[in-house]
């Protein structure tokens, strides 16, 4: 039997580790305690701050700063050119915030001149295996977002929001504060705050009261809230004046308050309701 190769040693320069393999453009800006390894790619317009870890065949491209402790798994690219036929090849960019963890075979794709011109991820998200953030996409702080859900450009989603497995969003889509989207549902219309929504197409199911629980909402508050939820889906009348009585009914409640600024902020989707 052949003797099995020596492994490759991983030279440290400054802080940084970087296995031979791997492909670092001398343009690229590496903080302290940065490991690169094998079969890595790195460009001429990438920041990658202390402590990020790209594990193996990653590849980070474009105008794009990695934050401070991310991981980024294998086969995952970050900062690659939009999907978008109207790019020209303008220098947007692509941010990803602080211990952000980036699973296996997902593509964050970097903005567009005719966008905001920059995807951004938050701090302290978890993107699993085979999901995609399109274009110009801007996503909160701790959001969630499962196995293979895929999202169109120019979506929002909300910090504490989970996005199950196999989710659909539409481009400009909004998805509010610790929402929920249920597994394989197709969203065409913004969620609310603290909203459920699941289906295809999907429909507003109620609150994400489990989500409430896990962010620390106390009873009272997830109470007035399904009160709310009542007044706004469930009562008769058309929608406008169920949104006048909620304004005037939880009149100085601070969590009634977001999700009436979430409703009445401009949108190019318009709202999911219940059925």
């Amino acid at each position: 039997m052949d003797a099995l190769p020596e492994p490759m040693t991983m030279p440290k320069t400054a802080g940084v580790m970087i296995h031979p393999t791997a492909i670092i453009h001398p343009g690229a800006e590496l903080g302290h305690d940065v490991f690169i390894g094998p079969f890595c790619t790195v460009g001429a317009d990438v920041v990658i701050e202390d402590g990020a870890r790209l594990v193996s065949h990653v590849v980070v491209d474009g105008h794009t700063r990695i934050g401070e402790g991310v991981e980024l798994f294998p086969f995952c690219t970050v900062g690659l050119a939009p999907q978008d036929l109207k790019y020209r090849g303008e220098p947007t960019r692509c941010e990803v915030g602080a211990r952000t963890q980036i699973r296996e075979h997902c593509t964050i794709h970097r903005g567009t001149a005719t966008g905001v011109g920059t995807t951004r991820v938050g701090t302290d998200c978890m993107i699993m295996a085979v999901a995609h953030v399109a274009h110009d996409c801007q996503l909160g702080n701790h959001v969630i977002i499962a196995n293979n859900a895929v999202m169109g450009g120019h979506v929002r989603i909300g910090d504490h929001a989970v996005i199950g497995g196999a989710a659909a969003i539409h481009q400009f889509v909004r998805v509010g504060r610790a929402a929920m989207i249920g597994g394989v549902s197709g969203v065409e219309g913004d969620v609310i705050p603290f909203g459920s929504v699941i289906g295809n197409r999907a429909r507003l199911a109620g609150l994400n009261v489990i989500g409430l629980k896990r962010r620390g909402f106390d009873k009272t508050q997830i109470l007035r809230l399904h009160g709310a939820f009542r007044t706004l889906f469930s009562d008769e009348g058309v929608f406008a004046q169920r949104l006048e009585k909620a304004r005037a009914q939880y009149a100085g409640d601070a969590l009634m308050a977001e999700i009436l600024a979430f409703i009445d902020a401009p949108s190019h989707r318009g709202l999911i309701r219940a059925e």
